[in-house]
């Protein structure tokens, strides 16, 4: 089994991109006594810690197998995508608290002109290295690194919520408007968390692979068909980056032991060629046996 990628360099950009945004917005909340400035950097602080989680089980992920995980250590992405997705609800039953504290104490807002420019920087920094992030994420299927930059993707949404309370209460006058914005962004970010929860438990209860991957293997699998030779029991899981499949493989009883052998190797090979990153494992039985159609599932 080939060794993963090791994708935690890009763990450490958003581990700077996080530190850059505290000190940025935790400047602006100071300039203006926003709440919804406060909530704002109280987030990007969780960003930093689960930026920080997303380093160390990428550095895992990157572990070849052992005696002790015979089939790598890519789930750790995983555990990390849920750690951060816990993060985010906690760090919105914060902002709640003090947006409501400020709905019953609200105060005047102080150079707002200034303090939102500094979260526009902020939230631009964060915009840039989600959209990175995002895109490595993808390609590499990582679920650490995506789960990381969506968590970035939602600050900058919450930043521009944020802004746009400031905003109004500069308008209106009315300090309350600061507190309601800040409750709202704090609504959309507990979907966001318990969404990176959800998809992040399901990854760890080994779901199928992707319908297109699983159309590609069909795909494979009828070219190998003949009138000797059939497929039984295909099932996948996958784990990470990593793709499972396990399938019997039936062929005419009086077939060497070679020639059923030969054949599936070629099979493995070629759908390790046409899913990247698949693991196979193919179990010969004989096509006339009534036994090699059970199934595991009954």
């Amino acid at each position: 089994m080939t060794q993963r990628q090791d994708l935690s360099r890009w763990a450490v950009l958003s581990i700077a991109a996080a530190i850059v945004t505290i000190a940025l917005k935790t400047v602006a909340w100071w300039i203006t006594g926003s709440v919804g400035l406060l909530s704002d950097a109280a987030e990007s602080v969780v960003n930093l810690v689960a930026a920080v989680g997303a380093f160390i089980a990428l550095r895992i992920a990157a572990r070849p197998s052992d005696d002790d995980h015979n089939f790598g250590h890519s789930k750790s992405e995983y555990l990390s995508a849920v750690a951060e997705g816990a993060m985010i609800v906690a760090a919105a039953g914060f902002i709640c608290y003090s947006a409501i504290e400020r709905l019953i104490n609200p105060q005047e807002l102080d150079a707002v002109g200034i303090g939102l420019g500094i979260s526009v920087i902020a939230s631009g920094v964060n915009g840039l290295v989600a959209w990175k992030l995002m895109s490595v994420g993808r390609s590499q299927r990582s679920a650490a690194l995506e789960a990381d930059g969506k968590h970035l993707l939602t600050d900058v949404w919450t930043t521009a919520g944020v802004i746009v309370g400031v905003g109004l209460v500069a308008v209106t006058g009315w300090s309350r408007l600061d507190a309601v914005v800040a409750i709202a962004v704090a609504i959309n970010i507990i979907v966001v968390g318990w969404r990176l929860v959800r998809d992040s438990t399901m990854g760890l209860m080994d779901t199928v692979i992707p319908d297109a991957e699983r159309g590609v293997v069909d795909e494979v699998l009828d070219g190998f068909r003949t009138s000797g030779v059939d497929f039984h029991d295909v099932r996948t899981r996958e784990a990470g980056h990593l793709r499972f499949v396990q399938m019997h493989m039936l062929v005419p009883g009086d077939w060497t032991v070679r020639r059923g052998h030969d054949l599936a190797e070629d099979v493995e090979e070629t759908l390790r060629r046409a899913v990247e990153d698949l693991r196979c494992t193919i179990h010969i039985e004989p096509i006339d046996d009534p036994r090699s159609y059970e199934s595991w599932r009954r």
